[in-house]
Formats: C-alpha cells, sequence, structure tokens
C-alpha cells in the first residue's frame, strides 16, 4: 500500500482527493491536514510514502513545508497539488526536493498516476507548466529582494517596512528599486503583484 498524507486547507478539495485517492486498490489516505504548520507533525506520526501537497495554506506555505518534510523525512516523495500553476512556484517546489507538480484542473487519473509514479522514484511534472517555467526563465530577485516585496505587498510605508525587517529606509529603497527594475513594474505595488503572480514571492 502507498500511504498517502494530504495537506489542503480546503476541507471540500481534500475530502475529495481522499475519497478518490481511496477508491485505488494500493493506495491509502493515512492524514489529512489543513495547514502547512500541520504537516511535519503528522508525518512524524503516520510516516507516509507520499505527501499531497497544496501551496497556498494557513501558517506556513506548501512548499516551505515540502522542504522541511524533505529534510526531515527523506523517505518520503512530495507531490504540489495547486490551483496555482505558476511557474516560480515549480521552481521553488523543485529547489525544494519535489518529486511532483500537477495542477487540481487536471484530470484525476493524472495524479493518481502522479502519487504511484513519484512513490516508484520518478518525477512527474505538468508539462504546459514546465514549458512555460523553461520560458520564463528563474527568478531574478534576491532573497532580500523577495523579503521586502513581501511585507510592501501589505501596502506599508518606507518606515513600516524597514522597521519590520530591521533595515534602514536607504536600504529598503534601494531594494525596493532593484526590485521594480527587475519586475519590469512601474510601482512596488505593481512589482509585489507581478512578483506574487509569477511564483517568485
Amino acid at each position: 500500500m502507498i500511504r498517502v498524507l494530504l495537506a489542503d486547507d480546503q476541507a471540500l478539495v481534500r475530502g475529495a482527493l481522499a475519497a478518490m485517492l481511496g477508491l485505488e486498490p494500493d493506495i491509502e489516505v493515512v492524514a489529512e491536514v489543513s495547514s502547512g504548520d500541520e504537516v511535519l507533525p503528522a508525518a512524524h506520526r503516520v510516516n507516509p510514502d507520499v505527501a499531497l501537497l497544496d501551496v497556498q495554506m494557513p501558517g506556513r506555505d506548501g512548499l516551505s513545508a515540502a522542504a522541511d518534510l524533505r529534510r526531515e523525512l527523506p523517505s518520503c516523495r512530495i507531490v504540489v497539488c495547486t490551483t496555482f500553476g505558476r511557474p516560480g512556484y515549480l521552481a521553488r517546489a523543485m529547489a525544494a526536493g519535489v518529486a511532483g507538480f500537477v495542477v487540481k484542473d487536471a484530470p484525476p487519473e493524472l495524479l493518481v498516476d502522479a502519487v504511484r509514479r513519484v512513490h516508484a522514484g520518478l518525477r512527474v511534472v505538468d508539462p504546459s507548466l514546465a514549458a512555460e517555467s523553461l520560458a520564463a526563465g528563474a527568478n531574478p530577485l534576491t532573497d532580500r529582494e523577495q523579503e521586502v516585496l513581501r511585507v510592501a505587498r501589505d501596502g506599508g510605508t518606507i518606515a513600516d517596512i524597514a522597521r519590520l525587517l530591521h533595515l534602514s529606509a536607504g536600504t529598503v529603497r534601494n531594494h525596493l528599486s532593484s526590485a521594480i527594475g527587475k519586475t519590469g513594474a512601474r510601482t512596488r505595488a505593481e512589482a509585489a503583484l507581478l512578483a506574487d503572480h509569477r511564483g517568485w514571492l
């Protein structure tokens, strides 16, 4: 049996995935959680073969949870299953050691096949997303630029951002200016929106 942990904050989606996977004779859903913070404790408790994680969840996001899971339970293979098929998310998922990346509007049999294939040691990536990711290229933002844009996304002033990140106002301005240039945006709000849409944040 392939033991699966499901993590998705939408109860209806999580229940549907559990029911669908539960119909398969060789797959057993051994845990269901609704936030990224619950992934690691649940995985330690049930020791799954495969973790099926959403990207956007309360607490830690699915990509951060995936990195933790790979570090602490390397035998567990990870499939990201998300509504948000963004090229930047795919790149971050691969960097975190994720073995599969599928979008939720894929046919059910593709998700079941992805679980079996990653369990067998293979990689599975949505082909259209892989092509889009190659076309988009790598994330040009530095870690600090990403951090500044994440805080700027909430609409704070330069002083607010500086205080939250323990930086000088001038340093914040420099990082924002660089991020605006790299995203091709006109304002910091637009830069944050573009970077978020591309999955860079």
